[in-house]
């Protein structure tokens, strides 16, 4: 099987996600940030991680899922809202959306640690965001047990 892994990361959560689906994924396999991902054609499995603005995967992201077609697609996220809220599903069914072509095979997302300053400056929005409530729980994110909750994720659909 011929893998490749894209992701996007402001401050580093994603890419500790990308990192581990990587590492878990058999066969051959790459790495790339979204900026310098090849194409996709050729691929028998694409996983594809970002972080959330405003709601939805990050712009270099949602571009480069339109791209994946006719193959297996897991998707990957953090993000500062908590685990399994709407704001998180609804991001994720966007992030399925954007790939129509593909087969969504999986998805794991789990809470990123907001960037202090940003967070700052998201609760001086009116109004805030409903996720920010949940910020100061994503302080820490993510964790070991998060990285072993998205391995077991990945072994359950036969990818680790």
């Amino acid at each position: 099987m011929k893998s490749l892994v894209v992701y996007s990361s402001q401050s580093g959560n994603t890419q500790k996600l990308a990192e581990t689906v990587y590492a878990a994924l058999p066969g051959q396999k790459d790495i790339m940030p979204v900026d310098q991902a090849p194409e996709p054609d050729g691929y028998d499995c694409v996983a594809v991680g970002f972080w959330l603005q405003a709601g939805k995967p990050d712009p270099k992201t949602a571009g480069y899922l339109a791209r994946v077609k006719d193959t297996r697609l897991f998707l990957f996220a953090t993000h500062g809202a908590a685990a399994g809220s709407a704001h998180v599903r609804n991001a994720m069914d966007h992030a399925r959306s954007l790939a129509p072509d593909a087969s969504v095979i999986g998805s794991f997302g789990c809470q990123g640690e907001v960037n202090p300053k940003a967070l700052e400056k998201i609760r001086a929005k009116v109004p805030p965001p409903p996720w920010i409530q949940d910020a100061d729980g994503a302080v820490g994110h993510p964790d070991q047990e998060d990285l072993a909750t998205l391995e077991a994720t990945l072994k359950a659909l036969n990818l680790g």
